[in-house]
């Protein structure tokens, strides 16, 4: 049987506008294995982790388990977990980094607050390199494990970044899957050497236009304006673009996109159906997945 992520790659299934969408992302390390629904289904106790889910419900806040590249030692206990909470709206964007004894402290979090921008006090600036997060989830789905395992594991010996398992990325399909942060572009189908490139533009505070999936701050029409005016102007700095979406009839956006240098375009976005049918991930049954196109971009004249 075709895996989707082979599937997409023979479609030549456009990538865009398809990253999860999440204002502020924490991750919690969690060794060992993890299952399909891993806050749920891994050595994390599930009263945390079904705890720690509903504590995001809303708040733009998602929660993922992380864990270090390689064999994975079953610990059920370990004594010190790495966090992370990376906010990732343009301009206003942090990354903070702390370690827990008990994961039960993240339950004292105001979430309402981290998914606004608030750091809560959490933890201490992170000073390192870029943090690499590949999805390897093979419980989630097979492709994310035969495909993203195998780069983790390169990026991690290679020295590039700060390279961890990521638990669910979203997009089975688009496997390899990666995001970066502190900016939070999630990428697809990426080899070692574009992933390897992608860390190393992150470190100077640019992105890499291809083979992105969007911004995750951005909510799926205004990740695709915003990809098509980097495309329209060659600009990589990753803080340069900010996006603001208005709805204007079902399946239809204008998409105001802001520069720093006070420049902006707007965009018209449609949603459109993907023929033809093809799996959205492995063992499920032919899809039809939406995606978002941009009919048009129109810079607008200055004030």
């Amino acid at each position: 049987m075709i895996t989707c992520a082979t599937a997409s790659r023979e479609l030549a299934e456009p990538c865009a506008a398809t990253a999860a969408n999440a204002q502020t992302w924490l991750l919690l390390e969690q060794p060992g294995p993890w299952g399909a629904k891993a806050l749920t289904s891994s050595h994390l106790d599930p009263r945390i982790g079904r705890e720690l889910e509903a504590a995001a419900v809303g708040t733009g806040v998602r929660v993922a388990l992380i864990r270090r590249p390689g064999p994975h030692a079953d610990r059920h206990h370990p004594q010190r977990r790495q966090v992370f909470v990376a906010h990732t709206l343009p301009g206003t964007g942090w990354l903070r980094a702390a370690e827990v004894a008990d994961p039960a402290e993240l339950l004292a979090l105001d979430f309402a607050r981290l998914g606004r921008g608030d750091g809560c006090g959490f933890g201490a600036p992170h000073q390192g390199e870029p943090l690499a997060l590949v999805c390897t989830n093979a419980k989630r789905d097979r492709c994310c494990a035969l495909r993203g395992r195998p780069l983790a594991t390169e990026l991690a010996t290679s020295g590039v970044g700060e390279v961890w398992e990521v638990t669910h990325l979203g997009g089975h399909r688009f496997a390899p899957t990666m995001l970066v942060l502190p900016y939070g572009y999630a990428y697809a189908h990426l080899d070692a050497a574009r992933a390897k490139g992608i860390v190393a533009a992150v470190r100077d505070g640019r992105m890499v236009l291809d083979h992105c999936r969007g911004r995750s701050a951005f909510e799926r029409p205004a990740q695709a304006a915003e990809l098509a005016v980097r495309s329209l102007t060659a600009e990589d700095r990753a803080e340069a673009l900010t996006a603001a979406t208005t709805v204007e009839a079902p399946g239809r956006w204008s998409v105001r996109v802001t520069h720093t240098d006070g420049r902006s375009w707007r965009a018209l976005v449609k949603q459109v159906t993907l023929a033809p049918p093809r799996p959205e991930s492995c063992g499920a049954e032919p899809g039809t997945p939406v995606r978002m196109e941009v009919d048009s971009v129109e810079e607008l004249p200055s004030h």
